[in-house]
């Protein structure tokens, strides 16, 4: 017979500040948070403390709700799939550059990360609006006599949204791609493959780990995000962070807000078990490392 292995403790010593960390700063405020979404609202920040499903009965059966979240995802998926493609040419290019100033392409990378998320999202007020650089560019070419509406619609969020988190999607495929060994390529090509199939059979599967994280990232930025939407869409571009948003701040509706926040988060983590199961949560650390 074996012996019974004893339990060892030094593990666990070494992970409890961490472990104490997500309990007191994720695990406990989640939980403040479920248990707010069970109070009733009386008035306007008047909360009457008792245990219904009221908030809840509303978030399920009101079709405004299930509206929101279904824009929310489809959203989502389309900046991820928009910022992957767009994403991948740069990263490529930045990775397999002989210019010697690498560095400075990955500072222009980084550049916009300085600049704060709200004024680099106003900015395109001045570009897009019916008084902004593009309409002033076709008019005075004579392409149009008025102004051409690009504002305050689903067109304007997506361009926002693309511009604001591109730079994270880059940024992880290059890390993945620079890890990759220079040679594999030209070894393909040189047992027949065309540049087209060396790409396509060695360097896009190796770099899948930094395009998955990439779009994780993505996706979750984007589907927890509020003012993007706010400054650049109309009243029909609202997400499910808008509602948080709506009922926190200007309805004053804490325990729907509580409700509406705590959902968010199951789906978003139903999204990163879904991430989990197919790809492994592994290809975060092979992306970064």
């Amino acid at each position: 017979m074996t012996p019974e292995k004893s339990f060892d403790p030094r593990p666990w010593r070494l992970l409890s500040p961490a472990l104490l960390a997500i309990t007191l700063l994720v695990v406990v405020p989640m939980s403040f948070i479920l248990v707010y979404s069970f109070y009733e609202n009386i008035d306007l920040a008047v909360d009457r403390v008792t245990f219904q499903f009221g908030n809840w009965n509303e978030l399920f059966t009101d079709s405004y709700y299930h509206n929101a979240i279904w824009k929310t995802l489809r959203l989502s998926v389309i900046v991820t799939i928009l910022a992957a493609v767009l994403g991948y040419i740069p990263a490529y290019f930045i990775a397999n550059t002989r210019f010697r100033q690498k560095w400075l392409l990955l500072l222009l990378l980084i550049l916009p990360f300085w600049v704060s998320f709200i004024i680099r999202t106003l900015s395109w007020i001045h570009i897009l609006g019916n008084q902004g650089a593009i309409n002033g560019l076709l008019q005075w070419l004579g392409i149009t006599d008025q102004s051409i509406s690009m504002m305050y619609n689903e067109f304007a969020v997506l361009v926002g949204f693309i511009h604001v988190f591109l730079p994270y999607m880059i940024l992880n495929v290059y890390v993945s791609l620079e890890g990759i060994d220079e040679n594999l390529e030209p070894a393909a090509r040189t047992l027949g493959c065309t540049p087209w199939q060396a790409f396509r059979e060695v360097t896009l599967p190796l770099s899948m780990p930094g395009l998955a994280a990439g779009s994780l990232l993505v996706f979750v930025l984007t589907a927890g995000s509020y003012v993007t939407p706010l400054i650049l869409g109309g009243p029909g571009d609202f997400l499910f962070g808008n509602l948080i948003f709506d009922a926190v701040i200007s309805e004053l509706n804490w325990p729907m807000g509580a409700a509406l926040s705590f959902t968010l988060l199951f789906l978003l983590g139903v999204v990163v078990v879904i991430y989990s199961r197919f790809m492994g949560l592994s290809q975060l650390q092979k992306a970064f490392g």
